[in-house]
């Protein structure tokens, strides 16, 4: 068993981090890697999304060994929603999920168990309380271990995920984002179990565009890995930058690692969130119940603005401090 460092109030938050890498992932799982003081990861865990699962599995080992940090144990989850076919987005990401630099083939490979079943040993065989679950991906790993082991969502501290929309409309249908749309089921689950629940949606990280300068300022850092992720968040904001004629793309999921990091630099407010399953234009669709109108119970705290300055200064300095090369 992974066994999380006994808890202290001066000690990192331990979290384990479910993902679909494209580069915006890989660049918020080496945040935190590069975050050792505050963060602790236990594992990270994967899941069919942006493109299948075992392509983000092979993305995440590039990512590792890009950094020399292939200590970090990878398990291997669902392959497929839990209700519905697997919806990828090679439009957006490429046919590999990992376009824009040639990272050679990984030699690592990800540890034997299934990644829910994973979730499960780490958080009920540690401290209640203890982990932090960063959800940057279909919330389909995470839904199946709560489905398996009922007591889980009581035990752990929070799920902080990247995904989801408000007033700024959808990223896949005009109602939905990607994450939620791929699997409302699971994020149904999810939102329904009673963890506290930090969400990320497009409202934020549509304030969060990687610009040209910023780009050049993660370049400057001179050192190779980041120059792979200059050229790899590069590609990977061209589909956004086109399709909404902005001024760079949006750097989703690092917004999570930065939320642990420093949550002064977002605004948030608590509110309701359910997850639309049953109508086709509504699918997946986040509705949030912002002014509370149906006296629901809260159920999130979402985040709806950044200073956008401020963080990508953060993930220029954690990205950088990753490696062990």
């Amino acid at each position: 068993m992974i066994k999380a460092k006994p808890r202290t109030k001066d000690m990192p938050r331990s979290i384990i981090i479910d993902t679909d890498p494209s580069p915006d992932d890989a660049a918020a799982f080496l945040m935190a890697l590069g975050s050792p003081d505050e963060l602790e990861v236990l594992a990270l865990t994967t899941v069919g999304g942006n493109v299948s699962l075992k392509n983000t599995t092979i993305n995440t080992l590039k990512a590792l060994e890009l950094v020399g940090r292939t200590e970090i144990p990878v398990y291997m989850g669902a392959d497929r929603p839990i209700k519905r076919d697997l919806i990828t987005a090679e439009e957006v990401h490429g046919n590999t999920g990992f376009e824009g630099y040639d990272l050679p083939e990984p030699k690592a490979k990800a540890k034997s168990g299934f990644a829910p079943d994973k979730i499960i040993e780490l958080v009920m065989e540690n401290e209640p309380n203890s982990i932090t679950i960063c959800a940057i991906a279909p919330l389909t790993n995470i839904a199946l271990a709560m489905q398996k082991e009922p007591k889980l969502a009581k035990r752990l501290q929070e799920i902080v995920l990247m995904g989801g929309a408000r007033s700024e409309g959808g990223n896949v249908t005009p109602a939905a984002e990607y994450n939620i749309y791929v699997d409302p089921e699971a994020a149904e689950i999810v939102f329904n179990s009673g963890t506290p629940i930090t969400m990320i949606p497009l409202d934020c990280t549509h304030k969060a565009l990687s610009t040209d300068a910023r780009l050049e300022k993660l370049r400057a850092v001179g050192t190779p890995h980041m120059e792979a992720f200059y050229h790899l968040l590069k590609f990977n904001r061209i589909f956004d930058q086109e399709k909404m004629n902005l001024d760079g793309g949006p750097l989703h999921d690092p917004t999570t690692i930065a939320y642990l990091l420093k949550p002064e630099i977002f605004k948030s407010k608590k509110v309701n969130v359910t997850i639309s399953t049953d109508y086709e234009l509504t699918r997946g669709m986040s509705v949030v119940d912002w002014w509370g109108k149906m006296n629901l119970p809260i159920n999130t705290n979402m985040l709806y603005d950044l200073d956008s300055e401020a963080y990508y200064d953060l993930v220029i300095e954690r990205l950088a401090l990753a490696s062990k090369t």
